[in-house]
């Protein structure tokens, strides 16, 4: 069966990462306020690169290559993540990564944390021309591994508009990754399945 899933604090912790590259490089106190820029990694880089630049009397084109490089040194493979797509591929899941961002950026996470050999294959946005929560991106994905929508699958991930939202207009299951968060109440819609990490939920579709 196939198994879309998201890469950015869904298999991987990016808020972690980047949390430990501000403190890193600007020291606790400025923690708070790079996350709040930051805007949990929805803002475009260049932006925030600029926002840091004027901040710190920076280059804004060094503070860009700084940030995409620091966040992938921070990320560190997680067992734990391994085993459960493990599980789920010797159950019988394809898991496909969807995602956001650029192909250098996100293919650069995938080999730091190990995911790219436990993955049957990825679709990056920049590279197909379409982002979640459009519906080509998950086509595209599925056609990675040889499937079609039609057969049916799962969409995993943290992002209650791109990943349940577009994974349930591509006819997708849904598995949403809470993080200890609320479902949103002004979204009509909601997940097959609610979990508060990626591991959890993994391990539960294998039961479904």
């Amino acid at each position: 069966m196939l198994l879309l899933v998201d890469l950015d604090n869904t298999l991987i912790d990016r808020t972690a990462a980047f949390k430990a590259w501000a403190h890193a490089r600007f020291g606790e106190s400025e923690v708070p306020w790079l996350v709040t820029e930051d805007q949990d990694g929805y803002r475009r880089r260049e932006d925030l690169a600029a926002v840091i630049a004027s901040r710190y009397r920076l280059d804004a084109a060094d503070v860009l290559v700084e940030l995409r490089a620091g966040l992938v040194e921070q990320l560190q493979p997680d067992p734990r993540v391994a085993a459960a797509l493990t599980a789920v591929t010797a159950a019988g899941f394809v898991p496909v990564v969807v995602t956001n961002g650029t192909v250098a950026q996100q293919e650069a996470k995938l080999r730091r944390t190990g995911l790219d050999g436990l993955v049957a294959g990825w679709i990056v946005s920049e590279g197909a021309g379409v982002r979640k929560p459009e519906r080509r991106i998950f086509e595209l994905a599925a056609a990675a591994v040889g499937r079609n929508l039609s057969e049916g699958g799962w969409m995993v991930g943290d992002h209650a508009e791109y990943d349940i939202g577009g994974g349930r207009a591509a006819g997708l299951r849904t598995g949403w990754v809470s993080a200890g968060r609320s479902w949103p109440e002004t979204l009509t819609f909601r997940p097959d399945e609610t979990a508060g990490d990626c591991v959890t939920l993994l391990r539960a579709l294998i039961s479904t």
